[in-house]
């Protein structure tokens, strides 16, 4: 299904462009035919002089009551960000005034701009691919740095850029097959079976290693969770407020003080990190404790990772099988085949003879700091490594994207190496472009663009 582009909504939107709250400055966004003439009955100053032009103004009530100060930027279609006349009238940041001047555009016209309406708009307009316009949303979610930067670097067009030859190959191919066809009878050369195959096999290569960026790429979107687990008093919440470098969880000697799982964001080089400092498990009496302990296993069951404490100076561990040795059946069962790091915590409390000499193993003192840098680097190594170069997807629906014109792909070397007519195998070739097509928006289905517009937010 190609995407409507060439149904443009004519109305002018506005919206809050900053933050909710109060600021130095808010801005007021117009976008749309109207927008000039909308924003020169608030600042009649406003002109026509060309593109990105700034001005002063004073912003007055209807009875003509002084309300504020305000600097109008004009950007004249289609070079403003919408492609459309935009104005961003900027104000003090006080929620009243900012409130007042976005129903005075109303008034004048403008209708309030759904979320994700005016990147919508650039994306209609031709201003954006689909995949840019994601990035727009990832990069104003950014939490780290690398997430900003991996953002900046999707919306200058990394992605597209990156299957545009794989596109142009199957776009060559695509015509040699249907000129074989439409001139058979004028002996026009057919491509043979073992051309098509190659054909298609130089274009999977570099799809195949855009989709492997995939799982470094949903990682720093998303960042890892990882799930502290052990038994009552092994140090879990001390280690989770050295991570954390704050004291966040409640610490005592007592076995069972942690009763629910605590949840934080950590960064570490540029990966966001969510830590789970759960309750210990071990069986209970205490309900309160009990409710605490299901509530970790569902949270141990979730996480993507896990961090087995053992306490040094009493546990053991089953060779072979740490989990065993510190956890009952039933979460050592859940927990079979998932990424797990183990660490012995109060080693600083334990004779060097008694810890393990392993090399793998990790020794940490939560008290002391003893082992803290190579727990991070640890960390991060269960993380994975970032892909050497090359664009790197972030979200299921870019992955799905490429995964269905692999597929197809497939499909279509399936069918060349059985011989059947090129008829055929052009229906899975063209299933491949429409894929790919489909992850930068150019044959999107309505509803897949109205799920990721909505989940931006208002003014942007």
């Amino acid at each position: 299904m190609s995407v409507a582009h060439d149904f443009l909504d004519e109305t002018t939107i506005v919206a809050v462009a900053t933050p909710v709250g109060r600021g130095g400055i808010g801005v007021v966004r117009l976008s749309g035919n109207n927008a000039l003439s909308i924003a020169q009955q608030l600042l009649p100053k406003i002109s026509e002089s060309g593109p990105r032009h700034a001005h002063y103004g004073i912003l007055r009530d209807v009875d003509g009551t002084r309300i504020d100060d305000a600097i109008a930027t004009y950007y004249k279609a289609p070079h403003s960000y919408t492609g459309e006349d935009v104005v961003e009238i900027a104000a003090h940041g006080s929620p009243v005034v900012l409130d007042w001047l976005l129903r005075r555009c109303v008034a004048l016209g403008a209708m309030p701009a759904r979320a994700g309406e005016f990147t919508e708009r650039a994306f209609l307009r031709g201003r954006l691919d689909l995949t840019e316009a994601e990035a727009v949303r990832d990069l104003i979610d950014a939490q780290t740095l690398e997430q900003a930067k991996l953002a900046a670097e999707q919306m200058s067009g990394s992605i597209a850029a990156e299957i545009r030859p794989a596109k142009d190959a199957l776009l060559v191919l695509i015509a040699t097959l249907e000129a074989g066809i439409d001139f058979a009878e004028d002996d026009t050369p057919t491509m043979a079976a073992d051309e098509i195959i190659a054909s298609i096999r130089t274009v999977q290569q570099p799809l195949q290693m855009l989709v492997a960026s995939f799982t470094h790429g949903r990682l720093m979107r998303e960042g890892l969770q990882l799930a502290i687990v052990g038994k009552p008093n092994a140090g879990k919440s001390s280690l989770f407020n050295r991570l954390v470098e704050q004291d966040r969880a409640i610490v005592t000697a007592t076995p069972g003080t942690t009763r629910d799982v605590i949840a934080e964001r950590v960064n570490l080089n540029g990966i966001p990190v969510e830590l789970l400092d759960t309750a210990g498990i071990r069986e209970t009496a205490d309900e309160a404790e009990r409710m605490g302990v299901e509530r970790s296993r569902r949270a141990i069951a979730d996480a993507d990772a896990v961090l087995l404490v053992v306490d040094a100076t009493e546990d053991s561990l089953t060779e072979g099988d740490p989990l065993r040795g510190v956890l009952d059946e039933a979460t050592a069962d859940a927990l079979e085949g998932r990424a797990l790091l183990v660490v012995w915590n109060k080693a600083d409390l334990c004779a060097p003879s008694k810890l393990p000499a392993s090399e793998d193993v990790l020794l940490t003192s939560a008290v002391t700091g003893e082992g803290m840098t190579q727990l991070r680097e640890a960390i991060l190594l269960m993380a994975g490594k970032q892909p050497s170069a090359g664009a790197t997807l972030t979200n299921l629906r870019q992955r799905d994207a490429v995964m269905g014109a692999l597929d197809a792909l497939e499909r279509a070397i399936y069918a060349a190496a059985t011989h059947t007519p090129h008829e055929m195998v052009l229906l899975d070739v063209y299933d491949g472009l429409r894929a790919l097509d489909a992850l930068t928006g150019q044959t999107t289905a309505d509803d897949v663009l109205n799920r990721i517009f909505s989940s931006f937010c208002i003014g942007k």
